[in-house]
């Protein structure tokens, strides 16, 4: 029997994804390692993004709280300033979009690690829909606490 053709959701290797480039801009999000000190990570500017259609999102890992920049809200068609509770938000991730990016932020966070994926979403109330995550650790002490990146609307890519 012949093998279908790989998908944008055949896992990579997970090391695929550092340094991250699209449109020859290279996001440097913050640092992998916080070995020699304090971190000196970079804060995303919401605006500098939100203007060219990508959102910031951050994650903390204490209590799993989301923030979101309002072009976030839009991608998964949230009112913006919403609540978020990240299982709901989890499952408007489509299957096997949800159990790659899940697979991905754990080692993000075991290994402080950035990763990008593509995922397949379902939006509330609208079709379905790829995004590009971009994510990165922010780290203190030797330990992830939270994860920061970047979302973006890729779904003219798979039509």
């Amino acid at each position: 029997m012949e093998k279908p053709p790989p998908t944008p959701l055949d896992l990579l290797p997970l090391t695929h994804s550092w340094p991250f480039f699209e449109s020859g801009q290279r996001f440097d999000l913050g640092t992998l390692r916080d070995d020699a000190g304090p971190a000196t990570n970079v804060v995303l500017d919401p605006d500098h993004f939100e203007r060219r259609g990508i959102g910031v999102w951050q994650c903390d890992l204490a209590d799993n709280g989301l923030r979101w920049s309002p072009t976030v809200y839009d991608l998964f068609g949230l009112p913006r300033g919403a609540g978020l509770l990240r299982p709901e938000i989890v499952a408007l991730y489509c299957e096997p979009s949800r159990a790659a990016m899940e697979r991905l932020r754990a080692h993000a966070i075991r290994h402080r690690r950035g990763f990008t994926i593509d995922v397949e979403i379902l939006p509330a109330r609208r079709r379905s829909r790829w995004m590009r995550l971009v994510a990165a650790p922010i780290c203190e002490g030797g330990r992830t606490v939270r994860l920061h990146g970047l979302k973006r609307d890729v779904t003219h890519e798979y039509r």
